[in-house]
């Protein structure tokens, strides 16, 4: 068994105090984003964790692109009929995570998924370059396939078949808007005595800040 009990980091870039956060955990959140893009070093910071319960009573995490964010909550673009999608339509019920190890930084949201508006899914479809246009129609996300060639194939048909012509959003693909019902925002300080501050929505407009213990 591989021993990683040395696997050791102290944390000392920041801290998280209650004199200095906003009242509402978006403004935090839009602050901690745009300083860990100003700050670099970071891949896609845009990237997070979906955790989802699945169909089968398992959680399963995964790793997609945040494509929006706003005071409505937090917004990225799927397969409806994947295994994340028929997840949600069970259980709406989902938690993102970030980790910003450049800032020693964490945000974990629970909240509320729900299909965004038609009119919102088009827009972004209609901006994103052919190929993924096509990647989303040529793919049968979470099922089974015999092979590479398959998807790969799928791919030069359609690329045949949409010469030329406009490509239009599949009806199974599309937007989830995450509408937060709790936010915790983890920093990481000297010691393990992290910082760890979390809001908790008490209606639909205001936030229980509390400070949890490391």
């Amino acid at each position: 068994m591989k021993d990683l009990s040395n696997y050791r980091k102290s944390y000392q870039k920041s801290e998280l105090l209650e004199s200095n956060i906003p009242e509402d955990p978006i403004n935090l959140f839009n602050k901690w984003f745009y300083e860990t893009e100003d700050f670099g070093g970071q891949d896609e910071v845009n990237a997070m964790t979906v955790s989802t319960i699945g169909l089968d009573g398992f959680p399963k995490a995964r790793v997609v692109l945040l494509k929006q964010f706003n005071e409505e909550g937090f917004i990225f673009y799927t397969n409806y009929t994947s295994e994340k999608g028929k997840a949600i339509a069970n259980n709406p019920h989902v938690c993102l995570s970030f980790f910003w190890s450049t800032l020693e930084r964490q945000v974990i949201i629970k909240g509320i998924a729900e299909k965004t508006l038609d009119t919102v899914s088009d827009n972004y479809f209609s901006s994103r370059p052919d190929g993924s246009k096509l990647g989303a129609i040529a793919s049968p996300q979470s099922e089974v396939i015999p092979n590479r060639e398959f998807l790969e194939n799928n791919l030069k048909q359609l690329e045949e078949e949409f010469k030329d012509k406009e490509i239009s959003r599949p009806l199974n693909w599309g937007g989830y808007l995450v509408r937060p019902q709790e936010v915790e925002f983890w920093q990481g300080r000297p010691n393990r005595l992290h910082d760890r501050i979390r809001y908790q929505l008490q209606d639909d407009f205001n936030w229980k800040i509390e400070r949890l213990s490391s």
